[in-house]
């Protein structure tokens, strides 16, 4: 019997002390044994680590330290079990829990008063690092006060401010729409560390998980202007910085709550994976390290690395998140979690290796056409060529930039956007976020509504069509909608072949005006003769306007005033930094133009053999032709499809192609006889129907389309958008009985005296 009792008095005893070990929430002690284990074999690790260290070293000489300090010291003390830590991290949550408040005077001091903002929600995470940290080493009465402290100043005025049904004040959308994670999934991260002091906190978590999904699917608001806060493709609207700080704000709560209740489902997000492809594909990479797309009040040396880092401690591990993390987790970002920052140490992986030539297995193109960006790239290697194109959202973080560009060249940003100087600069409302800082179409010296920003714009811009291949690719931004109080037409196409990309503005005003078009740059611009040269190293591009007219070949401006006229202007980029741009303009005020130019992709192994480019015109009609490579192209710009005619097709016949299609372009052999069907190597039409040569139908549907065909006269695939069920007919001069359209077979009838193939595209 004595025996019995023992057996069950050590077996309860074992029991409770297993019961009694405390769940950290970021500092677990698998994650501090793979931190030890990485000292031994990366040296990158081993000084980062050393770093961290001597920060935590250096905070104990002080007299009192702050919550930010808690991250270094709560990871030096899990890290080395170093008493002096705990008593330091024990001295500073007392000192901290002990104030009146943790929101900034500004925020208070708004009617009502906004006692749970970002300075809460900041504090609060800080605090709850300590106090997880320090859990073990504190009594009861210790853990219970400072409990009550986190409670009382951090959990409770965010919870206030933004769930609780008797005194909220905010929305999904108040102060853009990353605050409402940051200060409501801050909250659930402390609640997760007060779980067992407090015993309403496992509610509030709950709540807090359940309502995180709605943050997540938030659709926007007509009334307000208001944009829904993420893309059906990923990413979200408000620029890379705000889109890492803000759902990097919920992983943290759901990685957590995971370390802590890994027997319990979270809800599903479906926008978890599709971000962090978002934030590969929104990223430049070259020898000198990532360059993010800096729309908006992006910084252009921000990334997704805390939310890509989270997702892998989460579980979700592919290989171009391994790639990703190594391309951007180094340094010491404090808006990041890289590998030189105390949380971002702890929570470093160990990432698989990858082949050497390894690129992400993602498309060169990528549209989100809810937040009006896209993405084009001739390749993934570093140093590539890059076009990123934005034509959506004006309001809060996003600015009055509908249909602007920025152009990476050769490891180099060289069409840049002129990004922003601080919030309190006044040049931030007056500069940044006006069309003015951006590579816009200006009438009359303006472009959007100066208070866009502000108010949101009703009519946001838009982004259609993306379509292509590698070494075509097509897209068309719609910017007429932020300009309706300027412009009925504002359309902006990219036709990329090759070396040489054509921008090609489609405009139109109720009355004449000026119009000309803005260029930023960096690195060193001069015009030489046709072509304005952007160079930065030994990266460079030529821009050449082509029509309506040409820069003068030669001579001096003044003597050419029926040519284009370049001037230089001074703005601003980053950080208030002065910076030259240039605008190109109409030489007379017009109510109608089209602005054609070519950017030339400079190669410097390649430079005596740049691409062959001619303008060439003809009634009611604008052309270009590329010859380079081998290959010719040309592209047509159908000028009665551009909305001048009513209740009548745009019927066209431009070197003997017939067609309606408002562009085509048409690549052939250099050399070959242009006027034969049968040496069509490929098709290209944008909101056309159909086209024929010599009565042979090309290509055919009832309803206008895009569409590229590749390899015309042999094994044709199509890259097709359209209506959703579309009678399309292909010309093909061999029997086939069925065709890749969007990488799906379809099966049709063969017509051997037409010479066409017809199916129907679902």
């Amino acid at each position: 019997m004595r025996k019995i009792f023992l057996f069950t008095l050590i077996c309860f005893l074992t029991h409770s002390l297993f019961a009694q070990k405390h769940s950290y929430l970021l500092h677990t002690d698998a994650n501090v044994a793979r931190l030890k284990k990485q000292m031994e074999t990366s040296i990158e690790v081993k000084e980062a680590w050393e770093k961290q260290l001597q920060k935590a070293e250096d905070l104990l000489k002080r007299d009192r330290n702050g919550a930010p300090d808690l991250q270094e010291l709560g990871l030096a003390y899990r890290m080395t079990g170093d008493s002096r830590f705990a008593d330091r991290i024990k001295q500073t949550l007392i000192q901290v829990c002990g104030k009146e408040t943790w929101e900034g005077r500004d925020l208070l001091q708004r009617t009502p008063p906004w006692k749970g903002g970002l300075g809460t929600a900041h504090t609060t995470f800080y605090v709850a690092i300590g106090f997880d940290c320090v859990y073990e080493s504190l009594s009861t009465e210790e853990r219970r006060r400072i409990a009550e402290g986190i409670v009382h100043l951090g959990i409770k005025p965010a919870m206030d401010d933004w769930l609780n049904a008797d005194s909220s004040i905010h929305t999904f959308d108040t102060m853009g729409h990353n605050w409402w994670s940051a200060c409501v999934d801050m909250a659930g991260f402390a609640a997760l560390a007060v779980r067992d002091e407090v015993p309403e906190a496992r509610q509030w978590i709950k709540e807090i998980s359940t309502y995180s999904v709605e943050w997540f699917n938030y659709a926007g608001s007509v009334l307000q202007n208001k944009p829904k806060s993420f893309d059906r493709n990923g990413g979200f609207y408000e620029s890379i910085n705000y889109a890492n700080f803000g759902f990097s704000q919920y992983l943290l709560f759901r990685l957590a709550h995971q370390n802590v209740f890994p027997n319990i489902d979270l809800p599903e997000i479906f926008q978890m994976e599709s971000m962090a492809d978002f934030f590969i594909q929104t990223t430049y990479y070259s020898e000198d390290g990532p360059t993010a797309v800096n729309f908006g009040d992006g910084g252009a040396h921000r990334n997704g690395n805390a939310c890509v880092l989270l997702l892998w401690n989460l579980g979700i591990h592919k290989d171009r998140y391994a790639w990703y993390l190594k391309q951007t987790n180094h340094g010491d970002d404090k808006e990041g979690l890289t590998v030189g920052t105390a949380n971002g140490l702890i929570l470093n992986p160990d990432l698989p290796e990858l082949k050497e030539a390894y690129s992400p297995e993602l498309p060169t193109m990528q549209l989100f056409p809810d937040m009006g960006w896209a993405m084009l790239r001739d390749s993934w290697k570093e140093n590539a060529s890059f076009l990123a194109v934005k034509s959506g959202f004006t309001w809060n973080h996003t600015h009055a930039d509908a249909g602007s560009y920025i152009l990476f060249h050769k490891g180099k940003n060289l069409i840049i956007d002129s990004g922003h100087s601080g919030y309190s600069s006044p040049l931030y409302t007056q500069y940044d976020c006006q069309s003015a800082a951006h590579n816009v179409v200006l009438f009359n010296g303006k472009g959007q509504r100066t208070k866009d920003a502000h108010f949101g714009v009703v009519n946001s811009g838009s982004l259609h069509n993306l379509i292509g291949t590698d070494d075509f690719k097509y897209l068309l931004a719609n910017a007429t909608g932020p300009y309706s109080h300027l412009l009925s037409r504002n359309y902006r196409s990219f036709i990329w072949i090759g070396d040489v990309i054509l921008v090609f503005d489609d405009l139109l005003a109720d009355e004449p005006g000026q119009f000309e078009w803005l260029l930023h740059y960096e690195g060193e611009s001069k015009r030489r003769g046709l072509d304005l040269s952007i160079k930065d190293g030994d990266a460079e591009v030529l821009v050449r306007p082509l029509f309506p007219e040409t820069f003068p070949d030669g001579g001096l401006p003044h003597d050419f005033p029926e040519k284009l006229r370049l001037d230089e202007k001074l703005g601003y980029k980053d950080r208030n930094t002065r910076q030259a741009y240039w605008s190109i303009s109409h030489f007379e005020q017009t109510s109608r133009t089209k602005f054609l130019s070519a950017i030339i992709l400079k190669d410097e192994e390649k430079k005596a053999d740049l691409p062959l480019i001619e303008r060439f015109q003809g009634n009611n009609f604008l052309g270009v032709r590329i010859t380079q490579k081998g290959e010719t192209t040309e592209v047509y710009f159908n000028l009665l499809a551009d909305g001048r005619l009513k209740h009548r097709n745009s019927i066209i016949n431009m070197h003997g192609w017939e067609t309606d299609a408002y562009l085509t372009a048409i690549t052939f052999n250099e050399g070959a006889d242009k006027s034969k069907v049968e040496n069509v190597k490929k098709l290209f039409l944008s909101h056309g129907s159909y086209v024929r040569r010599n009565g042979q139908v090309l290509m055919h549907a009832l309803s206008k389309y895009t569409a590229l065909v590749e390899n015309l006269n042999g094994q044709a695939e199509v890259s097709f958008q359209g209506q959703p069920i579309t009678s399309f007919s292909l010309y093909s001069p061999i029997k086939k009985s069925s065709i890749l359209v969007n990488n799906k077979t379809y099966h049709g009838d063969y017509n051997v005296q037409t010479k066409r193939i017809k199916t129907i595209i679902k």
